[in-house]
């Protein structure tokens, strides 16, 4: 690809990347990066769906208390309250763009017609939904749409390494700090590009596969928060990672996703004797939000020793279970479990992360020309504790948001030549691939069994010594090695793991998703920031 500037570079194909670019598409040439295919990420894993006020029996404070209420105490209320009202047209994009969510009843040209679930930590149903495949029908949809603009350039398997800045410029300026696109490896010709651009993006999504058990596509990896921060990004909360309370458990294969719609539906978490686990430990029981189910499971799997717990869905009939949850039916037959006549074996697993890379109302970071979109920016919005379906929402307000807010300003395309290209004249290809798998498995069980669901700061500190010994050989592989995928995505979620461990130590309470067993009790609340 001949070097040449864009208007705005998109990182990542999640609902954040692909919307911002169908809209930023009418004002400028877009470039998308993604460093897989463009159907990858967590967007295709969502099974719920994505919340928003669509009944007259609801209402936006409805929405907006509900979302205070699962954060601890730590939303950002204007925050939330831009998410809850600038929802519903949000949703009309999404259908415009030709998704196609499940609907209740003939459809009357109105949103009413939907058919709208109910999940935790919600007091009305308001999630709609794509059958159990909400995410992939979206990606469908927008990926679909996305091919058809012919000002959007599609760049697949692309891993962005890090941010280009004001001191990559080839001529030295007093001009404040300033992004101007990153540098990237194209995997397939194994050569590092400079990608420029007046508005950069990120997009990137979460760090899932920080930890051993987790939901998220392979990709996740933390890259844009790692990104972020080596170039003077603050960030944010990075040790609110929410694990959601039910995959199934099957411990030699992937983890799957079991959606909270099933409890929504009626399902009940149960122990090997059959006892319900939630019963007397909150108020609203198997919907209690996802913090206090996930230390339920916890709890009850260290007190009888079990490696899981159960979701009993046997109330239902089989033709039921298979018109509402059609893609989870088929999934847990397939590993042997008929999900009318058998229980569900679940285990928690790592799901989303609520903090990320510091943002504004307008998704703006505080260097200019970046912006971070998704699960890879804290808006505030989830606070200690993300209230379900509100990540697919978050993606698509604050995507918008940002482009409204770029467009209010103009911008000039940088010179495509100003700037130094990646130099690996004195490095070697490497000779082990090995040690960086070997060093990635350590470091997924040093977050799982260190940094989980319960903490205390003798193992936060123990974990922080062990990622020291991680990063001391990412370091030197960095300057002795050509750019390989697995030793960026090494060294990017080593990053991403001091953060999280520097912010869990600087928290002395315990909120939403942050328990630690030295403080147990709640403090003043207030945001965890690493500079």
């Amino acid at each position: 690809m001949e070097k040449k500037a864009f208007d705005y570079i998109v990182v990542g194909s999640g609902l954040a990347g692909l919307s911002f670019a169908l809209k930023a598409a009418h004002y400028g040439e877009v470039l998308l990066l993604t460093k897989g295919s463009i159907d990858a990420g967590s967007t295709g894993r969502a099974q719920g769906g994505i919340a928003s006020v669509i009944s007259p029996k609801d209402s936006l404070k409805k929405h907006v208390d509900d979302t205070l209420m699962a954060g601890a105490g730590l939303c950002r209320k204007d925050r939330v309250e831009l998410l809850v009202s600038e929802g519903p047209e949000a949703i009309k994009s999404l259908i415009e763009w030709g998704v196609q969510f499940s609907k209740d009843k003939e459809s009357v040209g109105s949103l009413e017609s939907y058919d709208l679930a109910k999940e935790g930590g919600h007091s009305e149903s308001r999630i709609l939904h794509s059958g159990d495949i909400t995410g992939q029908e979206i990606q469908r949809a927008l990926v679909e749409s996305i091919k058809k603009n012919k000002r959007i350039l599609i760049k697949e398997e692309v891993m962005a390494i890090d941010l280009l800045t004001s001191k990559h410029k080839k001529e030295e300026n007093e001009e404040p700090n300033r992004c101007y696109g990153l540098y990237g490896l194209d995997v397939k010709k194994g050569k590092v590009l400079t990608f420029v651009g007046a508005e950069t993006i990120l997009c990137t999504g979460g760090l899932g596969q920080l930890y051993t058990h987790n939901t998220n596509d392979k990709v996740s990896t933390g890259d844009g928060i790692a990104m972020a921060y080596r170039a003077g990004v603050p960030v944010e909360d990075m040790e609110f990672m929410q694990f959601h309370p039910t995959s199934f458990y099957d411990f030699e294969q992937p983890p799957f996703l079991i959606s909270e719609a099933l409890r929504g539906h009626g399902g009940v978490l149960i122990n090997e004797a059959g006892a319900a686990i939630m019963k007397g430990i909150h108020p609203m029981a198997d919907l209690a939000p996802r913090d206090i189910v996930a230390r339920a499971i916890d709890e009850e799997m260290k007190k009888s020793g079990s490696t899981h717990v159960y979701l009993d869905m046997r109330a239902f009939s089989t033709e039921e279970l298979k018109e509402r949850f059609p893609n989870i039916y088929k999934h847990c037959l397939k590993r042997g479990v008929e999900i009318s006549k058998m229980p569900i074996p679940v285990v928690p697993a790592a799901h989303f992360l609520c903090g990320g890379i510091q943002v504004d109302e307008n998704s703006a970071t505080s260097l200019k020309g970046l912006y971070a979109c998704g699960e890879t920016a804290s808006t505030g919005v989830h606070g200690a504790n993300r209230l379900a379906s509100n990540s697919l929402l978050e993606a698509l307000v604050f995507s918008n948001r940002a482009l409204k807010a770029i467009v209010k300003e103009s911008h000039q395309l940088p010179d495509s030549k100003g700037f130094w290209d990646w130099d690996d004249s004195r490095v070697q290809p490497t000779t082990d691939l090995g040690t960086y798998r070997s060093a990635l498995e350590a470091l997924r069980s040093i977050l799982w069994n260190y940094v989980g669901i319960v903490r205390n700061n003798r193992r936060l500190k123990r974990a922080s010594e062990f990622v020291k010994v991680i990063q001391s050989q990412v370091i030197d592989d960095y300057g002795l090695y050509t750019m390989d995928p697995k030793l960026i995505e090494l060294r990017n979620l080593a990053l991403n793991a001091e953060l999280i461990i520097k912010s869990a130590l600087c928290r002395k309470e315990s909120r939403g998703l942050h328990y630690n067993s030295d403080f147990p009790e709640l403090s003043e609340p207030c945001h965890t920031v690493i500079t």
